[in-house]
């Protein structure tokens, strides 16, 4: 199951399984808009709340927040949340979520919850949600992870859906595309025939209450080629860039057992880096080529996320500043011969008095 908390979050965890999806949101209109197994109204005490969402303001779903607090931490447990850091209703109720998971002593391996968030894309969208993002990344997000009581956490990206150009449902499903490929690990070990290593359900379980950041990806595999280079060439567009891994796990699906040695070259690429994955070779006669499914675990404070978002506000500021200078309209110099210009004044005035004459004047009272 999944729980979408505001607009965007909702519309992903419906494309992820929208007969077991909870959606949740602070407006009842917004509710309807989205095919969800449950829905959960959070009472806003605003008008505009209520009827056309809490926009760009995290407050309103803070103070939502209250009135589904309870509820809402027992159904979490052991599950997926996916939120909009820049919305109001996302970011705010996420945001007394994520305070209510710091706050408890210890949470159990099952019981941990595994957070999606969808971040803006600074060069094309409102500063409202980029400000909204970097308190949500510094406050909450900072706490939970810092407390340990997360399970991954794993950071989408709007850059391609903007600099793609491609529809938001579309992009929704691509998303939620890459996401169902890499949890089906476990299950492609069960209906497949196993060649070498597994990653069972339990496995799985373990990797996913790990409170660490998670970049995963699926591209067809060639052992003719570095695996760094493959991975380079092949790490997701829809999520952020990843750092150095702290672990990885992976599927090889081959088309033949001929093929299945090659994930020797994987393991020996990690062991370089002191990584062990945990892993699984199955075969796949349907494929005509080997396919890889990655993950990597890899931790970063959300200060560096933060420093990373202000550099690019700081970046387009700039931008925009040499633009508007460059705007300015520059203006012809002229030259003036000021007893020219005096003499045209003298034929336009009738009282007979020389303009030289009474500048020379006020020239000698200086």
């Amino acid at each position: 199951m999944s729980i979408g908390i505001g607009g965007a979050g909702s519309k992903l965890a419906s494309l992820m399984d929208a007969e077991q999806a909870t959606i949740v949101n602070v407006s009842q209109s917004e509710l309807d808009k989205v095919e969800a197994g449950s829905k959960i109204l959070a009472v806003a005490h605003s008008t505009r709340g209520q009827f056309n969402g809490a926009g760009k303001d995290p407050n309103v779903g803070r103070a939502a927040h209250a009135s589904i607090c309870n509820k809402l931490c027992e159904l979490i447990k052991g599950d997926m949340v996916f939120t909009s850091s820049g919305g109001g209703t996302g970011n705010g109720i996420s945001s007394r979520l994520l305070d209510s998971v710091a706050e408890q002593d210890e949470i159990s391996l099952n019981d941990k919850t595994v957070f999606g968030f969808l971040l803006p894309y600074v060069e094309r969208e409102s500063s409202e949600f980029v400000q909204n993002t970097v308190d949500f990344l510094m406050g909450p997000v900072s706490r939970a992870i810092d407390s340990g009581n997360t399970g991954n956490i794993m950071l989408f990206s709007n850059k391609l859906k903007f600099e793609g150009r491609i529809a938001e449902h579309d992009y929704n499903t691509m998303i939620a595309g890459s996401l169902n490929n890499f949890l089906s690990i476990p299950h492609k070990g069960d209906q497949m025939e196993l060649i070498d290593g597994h990653v069972d359900h339990e496995d799985f379980r373990v990797y996913l209450s790990k409170p660490y950041f998670n970049h995963f990806c699926q591209f067809e595999y060639s052992a003719d080629k570095p695996f760094g280079d493959l991975l380079k060439e092949n790490v997701s567009q829809l999520l952020l860039p990843p750092e150095q891994p702290i672990e990885a796990m992976f599927l090889l699906e081959v088309p033949s057992r001929d093929e299945a040695t090659s994930f020797y070259d994987i393991l020996d690429y990690f062991a370089e880096d002191h990584v062990t994955p945990s892993y699984g070779v199955v075969l796949n006669p349907e494929l005509e080529k080997p396919v890889l499914t990655l993950s990597l675990l890899y931790s970063r404070k959300p200060k560096e996320l933060v420093d990373d978002f202000c550099q690019q506000v700081e970046r387009i500021t700039q931008k925009k500043l040499k633009k508007t200078i460059n705007q300015f309209v520059t203006l012809e110099e002229r030259r003036l011969n000021v007893e020219e210009e005096v003499r045209k004044i003298e034929e336009e005035d009738d009282s007979g008095r020389s303009v030289l004459e009474v500048l020379g004047r006020l020239q000698k009272l200086r």
